[in-house]
């Protein structure tokens, strides 16, 4: 009987570690609502650029290093920053811009519930 409890708490417990991954992967369907909500009056992810558009398209951010897309004119606290952007830089980087590239452009806090973060880093990491 104790066996099966344990065996019980330990399948109970792979199943929340589970759970959590999916949730910090994010959701990109969920993401591009909030990234339309919330980004896209700054920001575009259109192939073909952002003329005219106060920050830059971030199509293709994942992996991408600082300072370096197409088309937009970073500050040099940007393109000296030296990131390349992965999920979790961009987590950060959405928590608080100007502590992370200190004269960088971007003074807006991006969404502050991990959950729209994790959401809005899904759908940027979808678009290739």
């Amino acid at each position: 009987m104790i066996r099966n409890i344990l065996l019980g708490a330990v399948a109970l417990g792979l199943m929340s570690s589970a759970s959590y991954a999916a949730a910090a992967a994010g959701d990109p369907a969920a993401g591009q609502q909030i990234f339309q909500a919330r980004c896209a009056a700054c920001h575009t992810v259109t192939p073909d650029g952002n003329p005219g558009f106060t920050g830059p398209n971030l199509r293709g951010v994942v992996g991408r290093k600082s300072g370096t897309g197409a088309g937009f004119p970073y500050s040099d606290a940007m393109k000296g920053a030296g990131i390349t952007w992965d999920q979790e830089k961009i987590k950060a980087y959405l928590a608080g811009p100007p502590a992370m590239v200190p004269g960088g452009k971007m003074a807006f806090v991006g969404p502050t519930d991990p959950d729209d973060v994790n959401n809005v880093v899904a759908y940027l990491a979808s678009l290739k």
